[in-house]
């Protein structure tokens, strides 16, 4: 049976590069919508949706590349030892629910508010906040030592 810290390591590894790909992907998507002046994507009264879709965008490729720093970071026993499930879960959830959660609550704007997939990227933010909280708080507890 394999250690959980190479089991995290290659979890988040796979996931960071996945995401990496992903979100490089709709970067590449928005660019040409751009390129080629969409109009139901350029035009003045769509802002909010083009705003929010580069969020998504921007959020997803920052946290897919923060998955890999943690990834990498497990390789050091300190980090290791202090990397628990709240922080693991927390990392790879907040990759996908704030990136949907912007891009979703693009699709369908509301008197230029958006639409409710918005919570996700809350919850996501959350659970990004409680990973990283417990990650730092245990790091902390074992330099005390």
């Amino acid at each position: 049976m394999e250690p959980i810290e190479s089991v995290l390591v290659r979890r988040h590894l796979v996931a960071g590069w996945t995401g990496l790909l992903v979100f490089l992907v709709l970067g590449l998507a928005l660019e040409t919508l751009h390129g080629f002046k969409m109009s139901w994507y350029l035009a003045a009264d769509h802002e909010v949706r083009r705003f929010l879709w580069v969020l998504a965008h921007a959020h997803g490729a920052l946290l897919a590349l923060l998955n890999i720093v943690f990834a990498l970071s497990l390789r050091q026993p300190e980090c290791a030892a202090a990397a628990g499930p709240v922080s693991s879960i927390g990392l790879l959830a907040a990759m996908v629910l704030m990136p949907v959660g912007f891009f979703t609550g693009g699709l369908v704007i509301y008197n230029g508010d958006p639409g409710p997939g918005i919570l996700l990227a809350l919850i996501g933010a959350v659970l990004l906040i409680g990973g990283i909280s417990q990650f730092v708080w245990r790091l902390w507890r074992r330099a005390g030592r």
